[in-house]
């Protein structure tokens, strides 16, 4: 029994599986290094946090992998219609220029292959921190660019997301609901990914960005501070920006700096595309990580 019992500060002791499993395991994953970290605050580990301290020796984190298949520009299904083209590292100068191009004209919007266009992917409630891009819509609805967000939730986001489609109409596009296809072409087309999540164990879509050469933005919790390595113009190293605290100044600071790459410093950013495009993100990589826990579980004395 006293493995299940947690004391609860307003209830007294009581029976929770998860804090057994956690004291019985041989081995704990989770699927960041910064989300591991994340487990052992308070604020963070909702209550089994002291547990996890204690048997902090035994967790893992391990970034999940992605389907190399499904989401790779030399192979996505989704770009071989409608003016889109499939294209790789060596064909990105001219293929994402294409894909660009193609998303503008299908979203309404005018294609101009100067402007940065900055798409938003996700799940329209508290934890996406789609309220932060709100926040900054003042100031990115006064730059020379373009926004497309897609994403289902919360009903009060989801006019929030059709208000500003309506009210800024030759810069701003949303995307109500669910749409495996215009996922792809976001991806592939936009030139940033802005991900403003307040927490996030790993997250995949700025992987996915990552492997199209989109150059992701993002909150530094959890998955995204482990993937997205800050970019350093004097080592030529990093695969985008992070900001740390989830607050629209600070997105608004991060964004503005990747714009000023984009526009001013041509070859730095072509770096980042690249970099980010050859890294191994497939889980080929992760399942050697797996295989060390799972050898050092079962030999362990």
């Amino acid at each position: 029994m006293d493995l299940f019992k947690l004391y609860e500060p307003m209830g007294g002791d009581h029976f929770n599986i998860f804090a057994a499993g956690l004291k019985t395991a041989d081995r704990v994953i989770t699927v960041s290094r910064g989300y591991a970290w994340e487990l052992t605050t308070s604020e963070g580990g909702w209550g089994l946090h002291e547990i996890i301290n204690e048997n902090n020796w035994k967790f893992r984190g391990i970034v999940n992998g992605i389907d190399t298949v499904d989401w790779n520009p030399e192979l996505d299904l989704h770009l071989q219609s409608d003016g889109y083209r499939n294209y790789s590292i060596e064909t990105l100068q001219a293929g994402k220029p294409q894909c660009k191009a193609a998303l503008q004209k299908e979203l309404g919007l005018p294609v101009r292959e100067d402007v940065p266009l900055i798409g938003f992917i996700g799940r329209l409630d508290h934890q996406k921190g789609v309220d932060l891009i709100a926040g900054a819509m003042p100031w990115i609805v006064g730059q020379d660019l373009q926004l497309v967000m897609l994403g289902t939730g919360r009903a009060d986001l989801e006019e929030m997301l059709r208000k500003f489609d309506r009210e800024h109409h030759n810069k701003v596009r949303a995307w109500v609901g669910f749409s495996v296809k215009m996922a792809h072409r976001i991806t592939a087309g936009a030139d940033v990914l802005l991900m403003p999540s307040r927490f996030e164990p790993c997250g995949l879509n700025q992987l996915y960005a990552m492997k199209y050469g989109t150059v992701p933005v993002v909150h530094a919790v959890g998955g995204l501070r482990d993937t997205v390595i800050p970019f350093d113009p004097f080592r030529e190293s990093g695969f985008g920006w992070t900001f740390d605290r989830a607050e629209a100044n600070k997105l608004i600071n991060a964004l503005g700096n990747c714009l000023n790459t984009y526009r001013n410093q041509k070859e730095n950013w072509k770096g980042l595309q690249t970099r980010g495009m050859a890294q191994d993100l497939s889980w080929d990589n992760a399942a050697k990580h797996y295989e060390e826990v799972l050898v050092s579980a079962k030999y362990q004395w």
